[in-house]
Formats: structure tokens, sequence, C-alpha cells
């Protein structure tokens, strides 16, 4: 199963982030807009991934529930037909909830890094360093550390939990 190296943080100063990281990268960023439906599974985490008009993605992954860098382990399918998808998985295994977001992609060598605007939850940053052949989790965990310096991320930035479980606290998912 493919993987990647990941942190989660809360942003300050979302608008400083993102002019540095457009001077940083040379240009501005890929904007993309997601809907995520979560469903309930036994491990692990299930979600289909509408990215808009017949484009989609089903996503299963595990990862850890800590704040910095961890490990993410998934697998990604493509779909033509996600909001079918969405309803034939919601018909056999109920809901769990659903996260809309604005997100902004910037490519940083392998690592994608999105600066998130979750409705009802706000401004987020997420690192994904991913992984290539031969490289070790200690090495994705480097890079993540280093970016994490380089956006002036510190420790009480970073968040253990997922956007989904942030909205289930607020008791809408």
């Amino acid at each position: 199963m493919p993987a990647n190296v990941e942190i989660k943080a809360r942003l300050r100063d979302p608008e400083r982030i993102r002019r540095f990281l457009e001077d940083a990268t040379g240009g501005p960023p890929q904007v993309i807009e997601q809907e995520d439906t979560f469903f309930p599974v036994s491990s692990g985490r299930l979600k289909i991934r509408i990215l808009g008009h017949g484009r989609g993605e089903l996503i299963a992954y595990r990862r850890a529930e800590a704040a910095g860098p961890k490990v993410s382990e998934y697998l990604v399918v493509p779909t033509t037909e996600p909001a079918l998808l969405r309803d034939a998985l919601a018909a056999a295994l109920g809901v769990r909830g659903t996260v809309r977001k604005t997100r902004l992609l910037f490519l940083v060598g392998a690592t994608r890094i999105h600066l998130d605007t979750v409705e009802r939850l706000g401004e987020f940053l997420e690192l994904e360093v991913v992984l290539r052949a031969g490289q070790t989790i200690a090495m994705g965990e480097d890079v993540a550390r280093e970016l994490m310096g380089w956006l002036g991320i510190e420790g009480q930035d970073l968040l253990e939990e997922a956007y989904i479980d942030m909205i289930e606290r607020l008791g809408a998912g």
C-alpha cells in the first residue's frame, strides 16, 4: 500500500503562508473543491471524494491519531461516478459525515502542501510527504519537519484529528 508522512496544523495567518508559498513555488496554487463523505468502517477510514462532475476517488486509509509527522497508508481508486458510488456505499454502510473544503495545492518536490478552508472549521495546512521507493519513514518525517520550520508551523499549531472528527465534535457530521 502506498504511504506518506503527514501533518495537519491550524493556520494563524493563512494569507501570509499563501503569499510565502506562491513566492517560493513561483506561482499560484491549484484550487480544488472537495466534498468527502466518510463511511463507518471497523478499521481505518473510508471516504468518497467528489472533485467535480464525473471525477472522484474512493480512498481507504490508515493513519495514527497523533500530532506531528505521522505515517498514512492509503489506497485510492479513481471513479467517474463518484455520486453514484457515494449513494451505493451510503445505502450499504450508512454515512459517518461529510467534509466540504476548498483546497489550495502547492507542490514542493514530492510534498503536497494544502491550504484548506474547511466548511464550519476554518483554515488549516496539511503536508503530505509522498514516500518514494527506497525512502524511509524517518526520511519522510525529516522532510515534514524541515517544511514545518520553513513555514513557521510550531508544535502548538499541530492537530491530531481528522476534519471529520472535528465536525463530529461540533455535532453535525
